[in-house]
Formats: structure tokens, sequence, C-alpha cells
């Protein structure tokens, strides 16, 4: 059972980044803003030019394993931003050594390890915290809000698409990319940002019937694929991934049709809130479409704000809102996508009672 951890307070909470790939720099844009509250303390990499540069960036230690950085620093939190399928070893033995979980999407590749890593930091009495910045996105928080307040009614409809592209070379690029065992296929990577709006915005998933297929790229996983989905409240959607978009990243996107309102939030990353409209308008909807904004990547702007959280959980001034146990929700959906596209069946859930 989980206890709650001593806060810390009085000082700036020490933190250790593991893995300085592609998505860390983002991770470390976010604590440059949040210096007076976060101090890197230790980076982390296998590849030693990946770790220099790091270093050099930020003026921190560089170690070139966990256990190095676990030994060689009095770091408060660890921070994974290492292949996915490290994540649970990785995550474990920090918790063991005493040190809060931040975790990259997706927390596991595999669903008994996403509960082997929720147990142990509940065993450890730390906090595990599952990355899902796209929450914190100004468009998705409009959305979520509208849902809150019950403006659609009874949902009917629901679509996603994410229409990127990732080119052979992106995959040779590291041997880890589209394994099954570190990385996961276009759902599990790249999409699953998008896979967690599933529940976070219509609910619990009753079911899910999946195709997946691999039609351009030399991988072991999908590179395509697409969803049907019934939610427990009656609602029906699909969904829809490639990572064969030519020529570039074209749509990451979300559609909900209710009985009293339809809402399109598209763009690139859904940075666009392309159609609101509701039977009963409010007056915050004149400014919607100011919600929209530019993005020069899939990954949107939503890093610093999901640390606030993190710095006010640690701080024990709010709970939570992506620990462990959430993060377990969308990898639920996920792991009941590959089953169902593998025995060419519907998937119910949850996957164990």
């Amino acid at each position: 059972m989980f206890h709650e951890p001593t806060p810390i307070t009085g000082r700036r909470i020490r933190v250790a980044l593991i893995g300085c790939g592609r998505i860390a720099q983002k991770h470390l844009e976010a604590l440059e803003r949040h210096r007076d509250n976060l101090e890197l303390v230790g980076v982390c990499d296998v590849d030693a030019e990946a770790r220099a540069e790091a270093a050099n960036r930020t003026g921190a230690p560089a170690f070139a394993s966990l256990a190095e950085t676990l030994e060689g620093t009095d770091a408060d939190a660890v921070i994974l931003c290492t292949p996915s399928g490290l994540h649970p070893s990785q995550a474990i033995q920090a918790a063991e050594a005493g040190r809060h979980v931040i975790t990259e999407k997706p927390m596991a590749t595999r669903w008994a390890d996403g509960k082997r890593m929720v147990e142990a930091c509940d065993n450890a009495g730390v906090r595990l915290f599952v990355v899902k910045q796209n929450r914190r996105n100004a468009t998705l928080q409009r959305l979520k809000q509208a849902v809150e307040q019950r403006r659609f009614g009874r949902i009917y409809m629901v679509n996603l698409n994410v229409f990127w592209t990732r080119p052979q070379a992106y995959y040779d690029a590291a041997r880890w990319r589209g394994t099954w065992e570190f990385d996961g296929g276009a759902f599990m990577n790249q999409a699953s940002h998008y896979v967690d709006l599933l529940d976070w915005l219509i609910g619990p998933v009753e079911s899910v019937q999946a195709y997946t297929a691999t039609l351009a790229r030399d991988i072991e996983v999908e590179d395509s694929g697409v969803l049907n989905v019934r939610w427990r409240n009656g609602a029906l959607g699909t969904m829809a991934v490639t990572m064969l978009t030519y020529p570039q990243n074209f749509e990451g996107s979300i559609t909900i049709l209710g009985e009293r309102g339809t809402v399109r939030v598209g763009g690139v990353a859904v940075n666009e809130i392309q159609h609101w409209q509701f039977d009963e308008p409010r007056p915050e909807d004149e400014t919607v479409f100011d919600t929209s904004y530019e993005t020069p990547s899939v990954y949107g702007f939503g890093h610093p704000a999901y640390y606030e959280n993190v710095v006010q959980a640690l701080r024990g001034e709010a709970e939570a809102e992506t620990d462990g146990r959430e993060g377990l929700r969308s990898l639920e959906v996920l792991i009941a996508t590959y089953l169902s596209a593998r025995d060419g069946h519907k998937v119910a859930l949850p996957l164990e009672y």
C-alpha cells in the first residue's frame, strides 16, 4: 500500500536525467524554466557523446549508468528518458534506492511490467509520475473543461487521427527503435498520448478491436493501424494512426460529436481548435479560437506545465495528476489494442479482474 512520502520543502528538489536523447531536450527546457524549484544534479547516458553534450549544456556531472547516477548523486528523483522497454527495470532500481521516478511515455511496453513499476514504488514509499504533457496543452484543457461541464450532453462518436511520418532513417538511427522489447510501434510510441485521450477525455473503455500493419518500414512493429473503440458510456469511436504520411507530419486531431455539441481540435498535434459549437454558447467561447498555437514539433509546450504538478506533488501541496495508476489506464488500452490486432478479435477491458 502506498504511503505518502515526506514532502520536500525548504530547498530545491534534486533531479537526475537518465537518457539524453531526443525527448530529453524537452525535459531540460522544462527544468530550466523551473530552476527556482528544481536542481539538476546529474545527467546519464550510455552514449559518451550524448552525456557529454548534456553535461556541457547544463553543467551537471555526467554518468554512464543509472547505478552510477544513484550512487554518485543525492537526487530526490530520476527522470527516465530512456527506451520504453528499459523503464520498468530502471524505475524499480530507482525506487529501491529510495528515489522518486518520473518516466516518459509509455511507462512500459508490457502490462505486467507496468504493474510491477507501480508496486515497487508503492513498496518503497516513493512517487511514480508518468509524463503526459499533452494533457496540459491549452487546447486540450479547454476541451477537457467542456467535457467536464457536460456541454456535449451524451457523447455519440469520437474520432482521432495521428498522421505523422517517421522515415526509415529515424528507426535506423538507434537499434532499439521499432522493436517490440524496447520501443513498441506507432500506437505504443508515437501515438500513445492520443491513446491517453480516449480514457482521459471520454471515460473508461469497454472494448477495442484493431488492425495493425507494417506497410513500408523495415521494423518489427507496426507503422500503421486502425482501432475501433466502444466506451462504457455507450459512445463509439475510431482511431487511425500511421507513420507513413508523405512528406511530413500532417495531422494529430480529435473530433467529438455529442447530442448538444461538436468540437474538432486538429493541427499537426492537437494545437488548433478548428470547430467549436454547442447548443448553449458561453462567454468563454468568444476566445476559444485564440487558444490555438503554433508548434514547431509534435511535442507541444506541455512539459513545463507538467512539471508544475510534479513540484507541487513532491512538496506535498497537490496530488499527482498522472501517477503510475493513471499511467496504467492508457497502457491497458494499448495492450488491448495489440492483443486484438494479434489475435483477430475484440478485447474487453479490464484485462484482469
